[in-house]
């Protein structure tokens, strides 16, 4: 006779989704949601001076603020991605062209520069102070301008290079920022009181 104890718990049958497809699955969600922000963001245009803007370079920051740089970067790759098939997610689309046509033109440089800007704000400014985000989302600015005007002195002549690549954005973006840093900070503390408040 054998004195090996059968484990109930060992020989039940589990149910349901695996906890890694279900994190992969959240993730995915993730990706799209971000992606659907991004494409809104290019859409909307809101009359301001000298130029009117969108709000792309809000939802940048935020996205990767809220999510950290993988799923920043998988968001904007899934982004540049819908673009490049030919559909219409970018400023300007189909006006100004579409697709790879578009992704080459005088604001590719930008698109490039985005791209490592949601990996750098998503490494280095989660869960600092609003004072720092700010300046690292600003210096995050860097790469996205230096590349973009590099890539639109193909297209336009140098000298005024920085009269339609820099000078009518710089404000809108600084403004933008701030507001993400203002917004971010705002929802972490919602968070920790409600963290505090079911404890």
């Amino acid at each position: 006779m054998s004195n090996t104890v059968s484990n109930p718990a060992k020989n039940r049958i589990t149910t349901g989704p695996k906890p890694e497809t279900k994190a992969g699955l959240k993730y995915g969600l993730m990706v799209l949601a971000g992606i659907a922000v991004l494409i809104a963001s290019a859409k909307i245009s809101i009359p301001f001076w000298p130029v009117p803007m969108t709000l792309q370079t809000m939802a940048i920051m935020a996205i990767a603020l809220a999510t950290g740089p993988r799923i920043a970067c998988a968001t904007f790759l899934g982004y540049l991605a819908a673009g490049a098939v030919g559909l219409p997610v970018f400023a300007g689309t189909p006006e100004h062209g579409i697709g790879l046509s578009y992704m080459v033109g005088p604001t590719g440089g930008y698109l490039l520069g985005y791209l490592i800007a949601s990996w750098l704000v998503g490494s280095l400014a989660q869960g600092r102070g609003i004072l720092a985000r700010f300046g690292i989302m600003m210096a995050c600015m860097i790469p996205v301008y230096i590349l973009g005007l590099a890539w639109l002195a193909a297209f336009v002549p140098l000298e005024k290079v920085a009269e339609y690549g820099f000078t009518p954005f710089i404000l809108g973006d600084t403004l933008k920022i701030a507001l993400v840093a203002l917004g971010s900070a705002a929802c972490a503390r919602l968070v920790k009181r409600n963290k505090g408040g079911n404890a």
